[in-house]
């Protein structure tokens, strides 16, 4: 048994420094048992112009996955586009990329998780100066006024161009069963952009997400009863500058690094790490991660 356990928390010391720093914030969240699938809803009128659609997705926290609903959040400054997070896989373990934003969207594992993230790139609208035009092909936005004009337009061509890597609700990219999808050589150069964080307004939602008891697929066999929000859970709490559209692009953090290589299959006899504790990226877009975050005390993986 204690051979067992020392191998296990030599892979993870093993996987932390293979991952740069700058790919997470705080703790590594690594865990030993897929994402439940993708749920199926309905996107919510955007609630007004320059908010961004930010895509559901399952997190961890301390009593197994939980699903984060999906969003709209103002843009942090003009021409910001948020790339969604995603599960990876990589030595055996499923491991978590947090979103950022940047001025183009980059890879996210080829997870289809709709409303113009169909898997590569990103077909809901564009900046056009210092505004931002929403596809109505495949977003919900409001009509009246403030919505007329340059803000909308319908483009069915670009959703036909998109090549939908998957189209099962898949929530994880490699491993068993995940989708096998490698970066475009445009999501390569996207990686190479300057980037940023969540902002304290999604950070907000996220906490918020993983307080709700019922957001947890130990509650709800994976079919979560809010999916979506108009606006991020807790806003009315906090709507300062941050509210408003910021055209001064903040400091930036460092360049998001490439994903892990994959390993197509687990060894039968490897024995897989249990899950590590979740923390959301940091709010902050100005500050760092000084130091990547030792491996947490070793729990059991929940019976599924």
């Amino acid at each position: 048994m204690s051979l067992l356990r020392k191998s296990r928390w030599i892979l993870l010391a093993f996987l932390l420094s293979l991952i740069p720093a700058s790919s997470y914030a705080g703790v590594l969240i690594s865990v030993g048992f897929a994402p439940p699938v993708l749920p199926v809803y309905v996107q919510p009128e955007c609630p007004q112009p320059g908010w961004m659609w930010t895509p559901g997705y399952w997190a961890y926290g301390d009593d197994g996955y939980y699903w984060v609903p999906g969003a709209w959040v103002p843009a942090p400054y003009s021409g910001a586009l948020w790339t969604p997070p995603y599960w990876g896989w990589s030595g055996g373990l499923y491991v978590f990329h947090p979103g950022y934003w940047g001025p183009h969207v980059g890879y996210y594992g080829g997870v289809n998780y709709g409303f113009g993230y169909m898997g590569i790139g990103f077909a809901g609208g564009v900046w056009r100066g210092g505004i931002f035009a929403y596809n109505t092909a495949v977003v919900h936005v409001g009509v009246g006024p403030g919505w007329g004009g340059n803000r909308v337009y319908v483009d069915r061509t670009v959703v036909e161009r998109t090549t939908i890597i998957n189209n099962n609700h898949v929530a994880y990219s490699g491993g068993p069963g995940g989708i096998n999808h490698a970066p475009t050589a445009e999501e390569r150069v996207a990686m190479h952009d300057q980037h940023m964080g969540a902002t304290a307004i999604q950070q907000q939602h996220f906490a918020a997400a993983r307080a709700d008891r019922t957001a947890y697929a130990k509650a709800n066999g994976g079919h979560p009863q809010n999916v979506a929000a108009a606006r991020p859970m807790g806003y009315n709490n906090n709507r300062g500058n941050e509210g408003r559209m910021n055209n001064n692009r903040p400091q930036f953090q460092q360049q998001h690094p490439q994903p892990q290589e994959r390993n197509s299959q687990p060894s039968r006899n490897e024995s897989r790490p249990q899950a590590q504790p979740h923390q959301q990226p940091q709010s902050r877009p100005q500050s760092q991660p000084r130091q990547q975050s030792r491996p947490q005390k070793e729990e059991k993986e929940p019976h599924r």
